[in-house]
């Protein structure tokens, strides 16, 4: 199954990074790549995008692992089912991402973030990602514009 293959390959991607970030780097030790445009920085987020919820991180993961089973069991819920590859890519790419930061939470008690963009806004340039996070957020979109037209 491909899709099963996307949600792996996700998973085991961000997982190496994170442990490589993690074990190398200092916190919040920053090294330019890309001209200066991608910053790695290693950060902790115990919440969600810009630190929501991190002064609750059992709140969090509860969420987390709510929105991690819904989004198994529709996705579970159309394996089975002929069509609908690009509902079926979207929640793989969610998936695979979720369960990354999920497994972070659970394991560590915070999120491994380890990259930034740099921007003119000083607000943009300090939201920290990881790879995850990406897939996450294009697997949602995915969605939205899959789920419309499928059906």
């Amino acid at each position: 199954m491909i899709y099963l293959g996307i949600i792996a390959g996700i998973f085991w991607l961000d997982y190496f990074i994170k442990r490589y970030v993690d074990k190398n780097r200092e916190l919040m030790e920053e090294t330019p790549i890309l001209k200066g445009k991608v910053i790695i920085r290693k950060y902790y987020n115990k919440g969600a995008a810009l630190n929501f919820l991190a002064k609750k991180p059992e709140r969090m993961r509860q969420i987390q692992t709510l929105l991690m089973a819904a989004a198994g069991g529709s996705f579970f819920t159309l394996l089975s089912r002929r069509g609908d590859k690009g509902v079926k890519t979207a929640l793989a790419m969610i998936l695979g991402g979720g369960a990354s930061n999920l497994y972070d939470r659970v394991k560590k008690g915070h999120v491994v973030d380890y990259f930034s963009f740099k921007t003119r806004s000083r607000r943009l340039s300090g939201i920290i990602f990881n790879i995850s996070d990406f897939f996450v957020f294009a697997g949602a979109l995915l969605l939205v514009l899959f789920g419309k037209k499928e059906k």
